[in-house]
């Protein structure tokens, strides 16, 4: 560069230092602040209120959605699909998440349409309390969640928090219904897994047993009994049967 190209590049620069600090003088330059104020009315703190539940709303959304919802016992069944299939990593496991989200939402469409309607919807038009917003949408929350939980469950999660038996079944503390429904519904998708895997079992019983009469006891038995239990999944159209059932399975 030359001496004159030099003079030039240092004028620059100092003009850029003296433009700066005066642009920002002007304020030409957007500025961030942040700060508490004193409120000027209860809509004030009702906001501040509303902004911190929902923060701790979508805080607990996945715990939410996999205790609340029948969210554990597909993705656990379809898991157990997999594995009985020996198929190791195919379906991957975002598509099996993704499938077990869709048909939770689909499953759990009616509940939360009823929890809009009767709770959300009344307390963002200012129709009722914050308090009463809670305590409605437990209703159908609750309508979900008794008839897949065992009497058994409840009572024992009853006895260990030592509170007194309840005398209808609308009178259960969540504080015990969910961790009870946390349980029936491991139960139950334990027990579709053990039908799952049966005659997937048989088949491979069945190709260790012949490749044993043949004499070939080098050749893994899994790697030949695959293609059939594939083809015997694909015939009996399983996707439709399994999904079919789970979907049923929540039906009151």
């Amino acid at each position: 560069m030359t001496r004159r190209g030099l003079w030039v590049a240092g004028a620059a620069a100092m003009g850029a230092g003296v433009a700066l600090p005066a642009l920002a003088q002007e304020q030409l330059l957007p500025a961030l602040r942040f700060g508490l104020e004193r409120a000027t009315g209860p809509q004030d703190v009702s906001l501040s209120l509303q902004i911190v539940f929902l923060l701790t709303v979508l805080t607990l959304a996945p715990a939410i959605l996999i205790l609340l919802t029948s969210f554990t016992r597909i993705v656990v069944v379809l898991s157990f699909l997999r594995n009985a299939m020996g198929t190791q990593s195919m379906p991957p496991n975002q598509v099996i998440t993704g499938l077990a989200l869709f048909l939770t939402f689909f499953i759990m469409a009616p509940t939360w349409s009823a929890v809009y309607g009767g709770s959300l919807r009344p307390y963002l038009d200012g129709e009722i309390s914050q308090g009463q917003a809670l305590e409605r949408a437990g209703g159908p929350i609750r309508e979900f969640l008794l008839p897949q939980t065992r009497e058994k469950d409840i009572a024992l999660f009853v006895r260990l928090s030592k509170a007194p038996p309840p005398k209808t079944p609308q009178d259960v503390p969540f504080a015990a219904l969910v961790p009870a429904f946390v349980i029936s519904e491991l139960r139950t998708a334990f027990t579709i897994g053990f039908l799952i895997y049966v005659p997937f079992v048989i088949v491979d019983m069945v190709v260790a047993s012949v490749l044993m009469s043949m004499g070939m006891f080098m050749l893994p038995p899994m790697m030949v009994s695959l293609p059939f239990k594939l083809v015997f999944f694909v015939l009996i159209d399983g996707w439709h049967l399994i999904v079919g059932s789970l979907a049923r399975s929540f039906l009151p």
